[in-house]
Parts: structure tokens; sequence; C-alpha cells
């Protein structure tokens, strides 16, 4: 069984090679359009199950700091994934926004797997880390199954940072 910190750096992989591709993308502002969608999705899912499933079970293992950080910056990336939501893809901010988002995105997650995970490894036993990988895989099912675009949770989680 795959534990937590193998399971969100994959996650971590994926969702930055999609948001690249999108930024990547320069000549169909339409198809461009769609990877961002696509990226949001996973994205959306990805913040929203640290912060529901792993933030609230790890902040006792030291890492309550790194967790504020973290939660801020979930902040930055739900508030950037709204606005592009807003945007038409041939509007002249889009592609700017993009690159930020692409850009923190790679920033955050490196802070977790630099700052975070190596406490996880160490503070959290292996059968804890599988068990919260496992719940955290089992919510992003059950949310992306529920929300035809699972980037819209972010819509109404832009005010402030998510408390754990």
């Amino acid at each position: 069984m795959v534990e937590v910190v193998t399971y969100l750096t994959k996650q971590h992989r994926e969702v930055e090679g999609m948001l690249n591709k999108a930024v990547d993308c320069k000549n169909d502002p339409q198809k461009r359009l769609e990877l961002f969608k696509e990226a949001a999705d996973h994205l959306a899912l990805h913040l929203e199950s640290e912060e529901q499933v792993l933030f609230p079970a790890v902040k006792a293992a030291k890492t309550k700091d790194i967790l504020m950080e973290s939660l801020e910056e979930h902040l930055s990336l739900k508030r950037l994934m709204v606005d592009l939501m807003a945007l038409d893809p041939k509007d002249e901010t889009f592609e700017p926004k993009l690159k930020v988002l692409a850009e923190q995105a790679e920033h955050h997650h490196g802070e977790e797997e630099e700052d975070l995970f190596p406490k996880l490894k160490k503070g959290v036993p292996q059968d804890e880390r599988e068990r919260l990988a496992a719940e955290m895989d089992a919510l992003q099912k059950r949310m992306d199954k529920q929300k035809a675009q699972p980037r819209n949770i972010v819509k109404g989680e832009t005010d402030a940072a998510a408390t754990i």
C-alpha cells in the first residue's frame, strides 16, 4: 500500500505537468483553457484532501508552523484558480496568471517536500501514513464523483486560509 508522502509527491508531479502543459499551449486558447481546467480539477482535489485529512491529522507532529504557511499558500493558489476560471483564455492576463499559478504550485510543492514530508516520515508511523493516503484518495474520489467540475470547490474558499 502507498503511503501519504509518496502519494502526494506523485500528485505534485502530475499537477505540475498539467499546468506546464497549459502554459506551453500558446497558440490555441481553447485547448489551453481545457488543459487549465483539468489541472485545476486535480489541484482542487489535492488541496481539499490535504486540508481536510492530512493537515488535521499531522498538526501535532511538530508541523504546525509549516502547515500554517501551507494553508496560506493554498489560499493563494485558490485565488489564482478562481481568477483564471473567470477569465476568457484570450484575455491578456490569462497567460501571466496561469504562469504564476504554475510557479506558485511548484514552489508550494517544493516546500512541502523539503520541509513537511521529512517530518511526516520521521514523526508519523508507516501504517498511519498508509491510512492517510487511503483516506485522502477516498475523499478525492468522492469529491470528484460528486462534482462535475471539482475546481469549483475552491470558489467559496478565497476569503481566508482554511483552518486546522
